[in-house]
């Protein structure tokens, strides 16, 4: 048998933020990743820069680094934290885009959150600015999924 989960956003029965007040200030990093699935044809447009829009990996940097400084006003609970440092990268596979975002911040929580959301707000970019060439005849789109988007690391240290 488990132990029931504890969340640190509910107290009496309320959904509130986690005060952080007494908790030391340490470097914190995260990495977070996800992928969007496309046509290949699409992923080939994108390798070779021809989609309509623009550049959509560099649009998509743009936006991932917009989400993680916005954080805060995107997830209730987040606390609004110093970032001190973002990194993104993307890679082409055959029929996918993968986004990663690693972020660093010295503070009193951690950035994970602030990781998955540049992942989301990267891939949601991509998947805006190939949205044409994924339609099919009925305006849906069968092949484009965004999947797997996980924490892949998240580090805590003293300073």
């Amino acid at each position: 048998m488990t132990d029931d989960p504890e969340f640190t956003h509910i107290q009496d029965g309320e959904a509130q933020m986690v005060d952080v007040t007494e908790k030391d200030d340490v470097r914190r990093e995260s990495t977070a990743s996800g992928g969007i699935r496309l046509r290949e044809e699409t992923v080939t447009a994108i390798r070779e820069g021809d989609v309509e829009k623009g550049n959509v990996l560099s649009t998509a940097r743009i936006a991932a680094i917009d989400a993680v400084k916005h954080t805060w006003e995107d997830v209730p609970m987040c606390h609004q934290i110093p970032v001190t440092g973002i990194d993104t990268g993307f890679e082409l596979e055959e029929d996918a885009v993968v986004a990663r975002v690693s972020v660093t911040s010295t503070g009193k929580t951690g950035v994970e959150m602030e990781a998955l959301n540049g992942v989301t707000r990267a891939l949601l970019t991509v998947w805006d600015m190939v949205k044409s060439a994924e339609k099919d005849e009925d305006g849906g789109y069968p092949e484009a999924r965004i999947e797997d988007v996980t924490v892949d690391e998240k580090v805590k240290r003293q300073r």
